[in-house]
């Protein structure tokens, strides 16, 4: 019971420590954060945090992998299960909106230090982000096979990227912005383009 009740805590600690490394290092920029400021915002010692990671390299590494595969998972939950193409869209624009609009810090930081991080868990984090876009590529190619594969990956990065700005646009919009996004979103990944001449 005491060892269970021990890893909880140790559990629960190493969570708020991510938590408050993701809004430090949004804030300040993760070179301008010291081990020593990290371990204050969870009242601890700045030594104390290699009692949860190797090294404040290793907790950002920890952050964006993370954010990256709970990204996937969700993901891969609503287009396993059995959605029409339409549907299985709409609760991919409402699953991204929901993160990017309850978690800017972590945008902030995929946007700005995923080059600080080791090569190996650069790769790991950029291999899941493909493969999160590979879902919602074959969900809109279903949906629309009339788009080429250009058109396709324009509509989904531009997507994406309209979302992940929200850390600049929305962070005081709430339901209305997360509406706003969602109506833009589908607009820009379904909406017809006028024929050129």
């Amino acid at each position: 019971m005491a060892a269970t009740w021990r890893a909880t805590q140790k559990a629960n600690r190493r969570a708020a420590l991510m938590r408050a490394a993701a809004q430090l290092f949004a804030e300040r920029g993760y070179a301008a954060v010291s081990t020593v400021e990290l371990g204050e915002a969870v009242g601890m010692s700045g030594p104390a945090l290699y009692n949860y990671f190797p090294s404040k390299e290793a907790l950002l590494g920890e952050l964006l992998v993370d954010v990256s595969t709970r990204l996937l998972a969700g993901c891969l939950e609503i287009t396993g299960d059995d959605r029409s193409h339409e549907e299985s869209l709409d609760e991919l624009i409402a699953f991204h909106v929901e993160f990017a609009t309850t978690e800017p810090d972590i945008i902030l930081l995929q946007d700005r230090e995923l080059s600080s991080l080791p090569a190996e868990a650069n790769r790991k984090v950029r291999r899941l982000q493909r493969e999160y876009l590979r879902e919602w590529e074959q969900v809109l190619v279903a949906l629309h096979p009339e788009f080429s594969p250009t058109e396709v990956q324009t509509r989904l990065l531009a997507t994406i990227g309209l979302l992940n700005s929200t850390p600049h646009s929305a962070r005081a919009g709430g339901a209305q912005a997360a509406a706003v996004l969602t109506a833009m979103a589908r607009a820009a990944l379904t909406a017809p383009v006028a024929a050129t001449v």
